[in-house]
């Protein structure tokens, strides 16, 4: 379950019902009053894994060596098990941009982009996942890579992990037309840290919006259930940032992320009892 200030009075009053919460560090280092009590309560009952906003891995401006600090801190302190940041830029040499920009899919942006990474997993102390983004055009370039080629080179010369966003795979698929489940399939299973479920506004049959403003479409449930077909079950966010509803219809959401889990952890069960 996401993170967000306005479910935090019913998060806080909940027993039961999610496994973990996701929250932006950005939006927590150096809180205090009221709301920093929350988190801390939040954080003390609870596996908080922390997903970033503004480090820009693919940027051309120098990483900020001021905020990695802060993060190292923050990461330690509430013991978060994974720290994930998003396969793109959101600023320039002047400064942040507020958006996720999509980086061309070529050697120079590999080489660049896994350079950075490396430099962040050193100063955190810790291996980061990435995430694959949703775009809604690409940057031409002579010798483009295919965006599935890019990401997996990306994730070797890094080696860091992957945050796999299985809405943002459909939303991709859909509107640059290559087919989500050859795409599934040509990712290394073994540096999947954890997934993401999303909803998505369908503009056209050609063209989806990526929005975290709706319910999970059918589409991508069924991507979901292949997914932990092909590679086990892994921990699973389903992420909700606008037209945020109560917290029980969220919870709705969540049992249907179950009904596709609890079969594959109950093989993987089965199997580890066989083992031993």
């Amino acid at each position: 379950m996401g993170l967000r200030r306005g479910l935090l009075p019913e998060l806080r009053a909940s027993t039961a019902g999610f496994d973990f919460l996701e929250a932006a560090p950005e939006n927590w280092i150096g809180v205090g009053g009221a709301l920093g009590e929350a988190f801390a309560e939040l954080a003390a009952r609870h596996p908080i894994v922390c997903h970033g906003l503004s480090l820009s891995l693919g940027g051309p401006g120098p990483l900020d060596d001021t905020f990695l600090g802060k993060l190292r801190r923050f990461l330690d302190a509430h013991h978060c098990p994974i720290y994930s940041e998003h396969l793109s830029a959101c600023s320039d040499e002047q400064g942040q941009l507020y958006d996720l920009m999509p980086l061309p899919f070529t050697e120079a942006a590999v080489e660049h982009v896994a350079a950075r990474i490396r430099r962040v997993q050193d100063a955190l102390g810790r291996r980061i996942a990435v995430e694959n983004i949703s775009y809604y055009a690409t940057l031409s370039a002579p010798a483009a890579m295919r965006e599935i080629d890019f990401i997996n080179a990306v994730l070797e010369r890094a080696d860091c992990d992957l945050l796999l966003d299985v809405n943002n795979l459909v939303v991709n698929a859909t509107n640059h037309g290559y087919d989500a489940l050859d795409f599934l399939h040509a990712l290394p299973g073994e540096r999947i840290a954890y997934l993401h479920v999303a909803g998505h506004f369908d503009e056209a049959a050609d063209l989806k919006i990526d929005t975290h403003g709706a319910p999970v479409s059918d589409p991508v449930w069924a991507l979901l259930a292949q997914t932990y077909r092909a590679f086990g079950p892994r921990p699973t966010l389903l992420e909700r940032d606008f037209n945020l509803p109560p917290l029980d219809e969220l919870l709705d959401e969540l049992d249907v992320v179950r009904r596709h889990l609890d079969p594959h952890l109950a093989e993987r069960h089965g199997q580890a009892s066989r083992v031993a």
